[in-house]
């Protein structure tokens, strides 16, 4: 019996009211999506050779019934705010007859959901995919495979099917350096689902995917997907100057973005390093301004330092920060807008994703809650949302009205036109880049429909646009190409801020009226260890 399988890949929907859709912006740059599926990517290249692998995502082309009918097998899965889709597509396989493999973290974190599929893949694929292509082979055609938590040695992590792609459809690829996440914040599923060592590729790994991408002609920004690429500096500072020389060597195709923790800003070298090897944004979660919340959210890494200094750091060296912030934490003695709106006004970050606090599966936070007999029923298995639309599925401390009141008034002062294209403003005095944007074909197209389009974005956008634009002309021409970015992401975030905060409205009309109701707390069925 030839030992042949045609393995249809299939990356389920995000929700389409996302704060990470940017639908607008990727309409402006002749893109259907923000990031390429890495995981599945990943999977791909874990499968036998002689397998024939066929990959469609959902957010960006149509799943046909040829694809179907083509497939001896389909795997999918992804996050909680693919969640529905995902399920929608077992029920497509179950409906078709065709045998169905789900994997990634939302699975992981809730097993129970997908017990319609024939196999569930949990935690992370690399030492555990042998084990479900030995059962398939053998004619099993249900099961379940688990990896340790945490264990996974990412050196045996296979070079991604970047061949998969239509790299035309996204804003950046990603690649991945380390996984999991010294901190041990509450609310977090970080740690959880990929431990608290960091664990890291080798440099050679890595190298081999950025060839792997140049060959294939991708050029552009390549965000590296790591959970914290400073959490273990020491492998850190050994990998970027050999990035460093790759990028010299090829006449720097990449731009690079990440996501690290704040005190990224107390190592200058580091900092440095990253600038130098062309690193141009990171995503930071700040949570809070309140020392007493970041406490009881064990971010401790975030107090004891001036934020605005921290970040002004940042930007100095080159590099622009994203920024998370969360309202609904229970050391919340009042109204914290106002020293949140302060917050972001102070350290100039203009993309800040402010959401509810959302309880999700297997964190410090929902055992904590489902102890005290604070979490709703179903709140922490059926909702399928990112933070800003899915939030506070428990029971707040503070009234209910005045955290979502609260929610409501930073997303109005943030996402203003004059408040946001003032923060890009200050961006821009303040970003020192070493190096030069390099344009890549369709730069100036995107650039001449943001124009046209800002103009259209609203009452009062175009002239604070223009504003900042010619601000940074004269002050730091060299940080146009990154204000310029900004700007096409308000395009996305102005109406998505104003569609929240409509959906928020109906919630307070909702509890005003006595119509909103709160489901059930969970009750435990045996007692809960809540870690220290």
């Amino acid at each position: 019996m030839t030992d042949t399988c045609k393995v249809l890949m299939i990356f389920p929907r995000f929700n389409a009211n996302s704060f990470w859709n940017y639908q607008e912006t990727c309409d402006l740059a002749g893109a259907r999506y923000p990031a390429a599926p890495l995981g599945l990517i990943t999977v791909a290249a874990l499968l036998p050779e002689n397998w024939e692998v066929r990959l469609v995502n959902r957010n960006t082309e149509t799943l046909s019934d040829e694809d179907f009918g083509w497939a001896d097998i389909v795997m999918t899965g992804g996050m909680l705010p693919q969640r529905n889709d995902a399920l929608h597509i077992i029920e497509m396989c179950r409906a078709a007859g065709t045998p169905v493999v789900v994997g990634g973290p939302d699975v992981t974190s809730s097993p129970a959901l997908y017990s319609a599929a024939n196999f569930q893949v949990l935690g992370e694929a690399e030492e555990i995919m042998v084990d479900f292509i030995a059962a398939w082979r053998r004619g099993d055609r249900q099961g379940v495979f688990e990896a340790p938590m945490g264990k996974t040695d990412v050196t045996k992590s296979p070079l991604p099917r970047f061949d998969l792609l239509k790299l035309d459809q996204y804003l950046h690829v990603g690649v991945q350096f380390s996984r999991g996440c010294p901190f041990s914040c509450e609310f977090c599923d970080i740690i959880e689902l990929y431990g608290r060592v960091p664990r890291t590729k080798t440099n050679e790994q890595v190298m081999a995917e950025l060839d792997a991408l140049y060959a294939l002609g991708y050029r552009g920004h390549v965000d590296f997907v790591d959970d914290n690429l400073i959490g273990n500096k020491k492998a850190l500072k050994k990998f970027l100057p050999d990035l460093k020389a790759w990028q010299d060597r090829k006449n720097f195709p990449f731009e690079f973005s990440t996501e690290a923790s704040i005190n990224l800003a107390d190592d200058a070298d580091l900092l440095r390093s990253l600038s130098d090897t062309n690193f141009f944004a990171i995503f930071v979660g700040i949570e809070s301004p309140d020392t007493d919340s970041l406490v009881l959210m064990q971010k401790k890494q975030n107090t004891r330092r001036s934020l605005q200094q921290s970040i002004e750091t940042i930007h100095k060296a080159g590099i622009f920060v994203n920024a998370g912030f969360i309202v609904g934490f229970d050391s919340e003695k009042g109204s914290v807008a106002a020293g949140m709106i302060e917050c972001i006004e102070d350290t100039a970050i203009p993309v800040c994703m402010v959401g509810l606090l959302y309880a999700l599966p297997t964190t410090q936070l929902t055992r904590r809650l489902l102890a005290e007999g604070r979490l709703f029923s179903g709140g922490e298995q059926t909702q399928s949302g990112d933070q800003c639309t899915a939030g506070l599925n428990f029971e707040t401390k503070r009234p209910r009205r005045d955290v979502l009141n609260d929610y409501r008034t930073v997303l109005q002062a943030i996402y203003d036109p004059v408040a946001y294209f003032g923060r890009v403003r200050r961006l821009g005095r303040m970003l020192r880049r070493g190096r030069g944007h390099r344009m890549i074909r369709g730069d100036l197209r995107s650039f001449f429909r943001l124009l046209s389009r800002i103009h259209r974005a609203g009452p009062g956008t175009a002239v604070q646009f223009w504003r900042m634009l010619l601000d940074c002309t004269l002050h730091n021409p060299k940080a146009l190409p990154y204000v310029v970015m900004t700007s096409a992401l308000y395009l996305h975030l102005g109406p998505f801020s104003r569609r929240v905060v409509s959906e928020i409205d109906r919630e307070i009309a909702d509890v005003d009226s006595g119509r909103w109701q709160a489901r059930p707390p969970v009750v435990p069925v045996a007692p809960v260890l809540v870690p220290v």
